[in-house]
């Protein structure tokens, strides 16, 4: 468990809260806390991991009798031999809750093993998963456009290489925990008019685990663990967008003494573009063009995500005219075809101007037919009007 704080105190809510109640407060809680809105935010990461924990125990009319009648030791352990699984509750765990309810935002790992209750009828030595990890990835727009593998070094708590993650030194083994006989966990019966209730909770002597060391790993202290830097490669979709990410599974810390690895939790950061800007799956260039190119028309070269390429300037361009290349934009994520290229010619206007070309600006400008319309649609208008929005 993340927490020993009241569920209904984290949501906000009373006791007698609706199963609405639970959802409406739990949706502004992680909307207002959620790391997309909130990176590198260590606070705001344990109040959405609170707030999803408190969730997923009241909306469950099972779990939410059983915190009501036991509170938390009741979710540790169980009445009837039903473990509940929420002793390691990590951000992976949130992450995955929160899109299952409440929309998919982005991450791109399996979304099938969604964390649940342990089986019925579970006994014995617990092991603990190890914590989940996040980081940042910068990608460039290219990168983004096409899709992209990247080798990432990760540092991670891993097994520990004297002991093999036991944390037993060489040659000793562990011994069945005295309180407990191994089980994890302990009874306490407690009285009431109400009758006798049974209280399983995890066994404090050997912090739930069953054994117990008897000579601890010299390089691990009994832990199991130690700090190794581990190459990791991910694979990058085409079409992802800042505030994506990308769950790993098994690539965050080990559990100590042999548990299970945490996940690795990879958030995308977009680099910005020096000639475009993104707009969804559209990229839009800005090109300068002469007043002779515009009124008499020409060929020009531009860039694009994948190279250069011609556009035909027709003659009697206006400043602003928004070109479109089909084709030349993002990949769609997870769907075929891609987005467009946006080009947007601006006419440059000279600053200086030599006695020639000032006579010859004077000519122009005496000429009939050449003012300029009294009205046009503003750039924003026609951007929106060519993305479509």
């Amino acid at each position: 468990m993340t927490t020993d704080r009241d569920y209904y105190e984290i949501l906000g809510i009373g006791r007698a809260a609706t199963d609405d109640d639970i959802k409406r407060a739990y949706r502004q809680m992680a909307m207002k806390y959620h790391p997309d809105r909130n990176p590198d935010d260590d606070t705001a990461e344990e109040k959405f991991k609170e707030a999803t924990e408190a969730y997923e125990v009241l909306k469950d009319s099972q779990t939410r009798q059983v915190y009501d009648t036991y509170g938390h030791a009741g979710l540790k352990g169980s009445q009837g031999g039903r473990g509940f699984g929420f002793d390691s509750f990590g951000m992976a765990d949130a992450l995955r809750a929160f899109m299952r309810d409440f929309g998919n935002f982005g991450s791109f790992g399996g979304l099938d093993d969604l964390f649940g209750f342990g089986q019925g009828g579970s006994r014995g030595p617990r092991v603990f998963k190890g914590e989940d990890l996040r980081l940042t990835l910068k990608v460039t727009l290219e990168e983004i456009a096409e899709g992209v593998e990247k080798s990432l070094k990760v540092k991670v708590h891993g097994s520990c290489s004297e002991c093999g993650g036991s944390g037993s030194a060489k040659g000793s083994s562990k011994s069945v925990c005295p309180q407990c006989s191994g089980r994890g966990e302990v009874r306490k019966v407690s009285r009431s008019m109400f009758g006798q209730f049974v209280r399983v909770q995890p066994c404090d002597y050997c912090n739930g685990m069953g054994q117990v060391i008897t000579t601890p790993c010299s390089k691990c202290a009994g832990d199991g663990r130690e700090s190794v830097d581990k190459n990791i490669s991910v694979k990058i979709p085409a079409g992802v967008a800042e505030g994506n990410y990308i769950t790993l599974r098994g690539s965050g810390n080990a559990g100590p003494q042999g548990g299970p690895h945490g996940d690795l939790i990879v958030f995308i950061k977009e680099i910005d573009h020096d000639k475009f800007e993104r707009h969804g799956d559209d990229i839009v260039l800005d090109v300068p063009i002469s007043f002779a190119q515009a009124a008499l028309g020409s060929k020009i070269e531009i860039p694009t995500l994948n190279g250069n390429t011609t556009l035909d300037i027709p003659s009697g361009t206006q400043s602003g005219r928004l070109f479109r290349l089909r084709n030349k934009g993002i990949r769609h994520l997870r769907t075929a075809g891609r987005g467009d290229q946006l080009v947007q010619v601006l006419v440059w206007t000279p600053t200086k101007l030599d006695k020639t070309a000032t006579q010859l600006f004077e000519r122009l400008s005496s000429l009939e037919g050449i003012a300029p319309p009294k009205s046009s649609k503003s750039f924003f208008k026609r951007l929106k009007d060519s993305l479509g929005v």
